[in-house]
């Protein structure tokens, strides 16, 4: 269990590292009078620091190191 969890944290701290965020575009109502609505489409982003990919690997490793040495 140790060493699958310790691979995951080091492949999501590699992406995040990688893709400091991304972008998906949702549709939002501007107008709803009866059977007229009118929608726009809107992007949001969702930003991370570099530095969380970076702890997010470092746990994973040592995660990964110490479920080594016990088995």
């Amino acid at each position: 269990m140790g060493k699958s969890l310790g691979v995951v944290l080091i492949v999501i701290g590699l992406v995040m590292l990688v893709w400091s965020g991304f972008t998906y575009t949702k549709k939002e109502k501007i107008i709803d009078a009866g059977p007229i609505e009118i929608t726009a489409d809107k992007q949001e982003t969702v930003n991370w620091p570099p530095y969380v990919g970076a702890i997010a690997m470092v746990v994973g490793v040592i995660i990964y190191v110490s479920s080594k040495r016990k088995a």
